[in-house]
């Protein structure tokens, strides 16, 4: 077991030093109160384990959320890891914990050997390494939580996300009540930190607050009322401001990277779109460093094909490139252009050109700045000509965009708009999340919001101007028998995000 930096040693006060009980003050009350909670950890370090075995449904509840929010096989920091068994519940491919209490880290060490433990206060822990995500499991007796959160600037990538674990604060009485009653483990002095406190310290830090989980509304097992209880009534809106546990998510805050450093590919899904093919080459504006624009034809009986293969011989200057689809649905037919990709960047346009190619950089901008990992068009703000979407697709949009909401705790205004970018190290970990949703996307814009939502990414919506289509006929046919498959595959999506944790 190895030793972290250790706590900066403040001399005690000559008055103290006398008198013998006078209150340190300063810099030295800080350090004290550091002290007073690490001799706590020690006393129960080698009773912890019977406490979490005592409240087991408890902390199965917990595990289940954290392993939905951080994936299996990554590098996971968790700090104050107490016995390790956190740890060991997220299956890391490297883990790493920290934990003030020598004692404490013994028994992690004991329990959970397969991993790397510190010893140091969360303030004074210096990481050496970078992690995908970094777990701090208990803020509540953390003495300086702004400067234990700076202290993680140097482990934190532009993916990582920071997962900070603690108790409601309106539960501060029935957590007290319980600590007397010897249900819960006893504590020293807590924080007791607002959702709000913690967004505002997790913002001064340099971290972007995402979406805090709420569970436990009842954290006793009785058999069918506690799972009726926390399953469902403890996920529904207001109500779940009342659960005992909250886990917020948030990112280190992103620096800006000039769009002059990034590679783009263009992945156009065609099928039949054989007019619209030249203006989609003349009319794409340079993007990033290099872009690649990728037709996908998806066996068209047009001439599409022969159309493009006229683009990439009358502009060679150009990296266009012609990729077979599987002629199966538009969702297989974009995948397939985006295993064949090459730039950083992912953008889809769809071959309509409904969604006009010049307003590309507006995205591209929007991702390079940091404001956003997924970047959402969204038809809905600017007005859209009656000929371009008919009513019944227009309502549709709307009702899904209240579900999409809910469901991806977030604002998302157009979940159909075939525009939407993000990075290719993204896609590549949203990937092994399609087809396990439970119904089948014909259009891929649910399984991406779906697998960047899972992800805990930054979506954000970009405003685009929405035309009437120039060339061919819609896809977009059946609406009410599309409109029964996306529900259903919102109640798959309400399932696997709401309901599985």
């Amino acid at each position: 077991m190895s030793s972290g930096s250790q706590p900066i040693q403040v001399r005690e006060s000559s008055a103290a030093a006398v008198q013998g009980h006078s209150p340190a003050w300063g810099m030295q009350a800080l350090y004290e109160r550091n002290k007073r909670n690490q001799a706590h950890q020690a006393s129960i370090a080698g009773t912890r384990v019977n406490w979490i075995r005592g409240n087991r449904y408890y902390y199965e509840a917990l595990i289940r959320l954290l392993r939905f929010l951080v994936e299996p096989g990554k590098r996971v920091l968790n700090i104050r890891c107490q016995t390790g068994f956190l740890l060991e519940a997220l299956r890391p491919r490297r883990g790493v914990g920290v934990d003030i209490s020598a004692e404490m880290a013994s028994v992690a060490q004991a329990s959970s050997p397969g991993f790397e433990y510190h010893t140091a206060f969360p303030e004074d822990f210096r990481p050496t390494e970078k992690f995908d995500y970094i777990l701090f499991s208990d803020i509540g007796d953390t003495v300086d939580v702004q400067k234990a959160l700076l202290a993680l600037e140097p482990a934190c990538e532009r993916h990582t996300r920071l997962l900070i674990y603690t108790y409601n604060h309106l539960w501060q009485p029935l957590v007290s009540l319980a600590e007397r009653l010897r249900l819960k483990v006893p504590q020293t002095e807590q924080n007791w930190l607002s959702e709000q406190d913690i967004r505002g310290l997790l913002e001064l830090s340099g971290y972007e607050w995402l979406k805090t989980y709420q569970i436990t509304l009842f954290p006793k097992y009785i058999p069918l009322l506690s799972e009726l209880i926390n399953r469902l009534v403890a996920k529904l809106p207001l109500i779940n401001r009342l659960c005992l546990t909250q886990v917020l998510v948030a990112r280190p805050v992103e620096p800006v990277r000039h769009r002059s450093s990034v590679s783009v590919s263009v992945i156009i899904p065609c099928k039949d779109e054989r007019g619209n093919i030249e203006d989609a080459v003349t009319r794409m504006p340079p993007l990033g460093r290099g872009t690649e624009i990728i037709f996908c034809d998806d066996k068209s009986t047009d001439g599409t094909a022969d159309e493009i293969q006229r683009m990439q011989r009358a502009h060679p200057e150009l990296d266009i490139k012609l990729v077979p689809g599987p002629g199966i649905c538009k969702s297989k037919n974009v995948w397939t252009g985006f295993r064949a990709a090459t730039g950083d960047v992912l953008m889809i346009l769809d071959a309509d050109l409904t969604v006009i190619p010049e307003e590309l950089p507006y995205f591209l901008q929007t991702l390079t700045s940091g404001h956003a990992e997924f970047v959402n068009g969204s038809r809905l703000v600017y007005p859209v000509p009656r000929a371009a979407m008919k009513s019944a697709n227009m309502f549709g949009n709307k009702f899904f965009s209240l579900v999409f909401s809910y469901l991806l705790r977030q604002p998302i205004k157009d979940t159909l708009c075939g525009t939407k970018v993000l990075w290719r190290s993204d896609w590549n970990r949203i990937e092994p999340m399609l087809d396990t949703w439970g119904i089948a996307d014909r259009w891929g814009d649910y399984e991406l919001l779906f697998g960047a939502a899972k992800l805990n990414l930054k979506i954000v919506d970009q405003p685009v101007h929405y035309l009437e289509r120039i060339y061919g006929t819609t896809k977009m046919t059946k609406v009410f028998k599309n409109g029964i498959i996306m529900l259903r595959m919102c109640w798959h999506g309400f399932k696997k995000l709401r309901v599985q944790y």
